[in-house]
């Protein structure tokens, strides 16, 4: 993917520094956002046809 859109429920809560090197290191960007958000920026990502990945967090 070229991005990972990371949901963290209703706070935000930050990837370990070492996971989100890797990801940049490999060219991968990485976005944290509330849940809520991630959702609506997943789908419009989606139908703009960019290679993006979710990971969800659960509170």
């Amino acid at each position: 993917p070229e991005l990972v859109l990371l949901g963290t429920g209703s706070k935000l809560r930050f990837p370990h520094p070492k996971l989100y090197a890797a990801l940049t290191n490999a060219g991968i960007g990485v976005e944290v956002m509330d849940t809520a958000a991630l959702c609506r920026t997943y789908n419009i990502l989606l139908a703009e046809g960019r290679g993006v990945v979710a990971a969800l967090l659960q509170d």
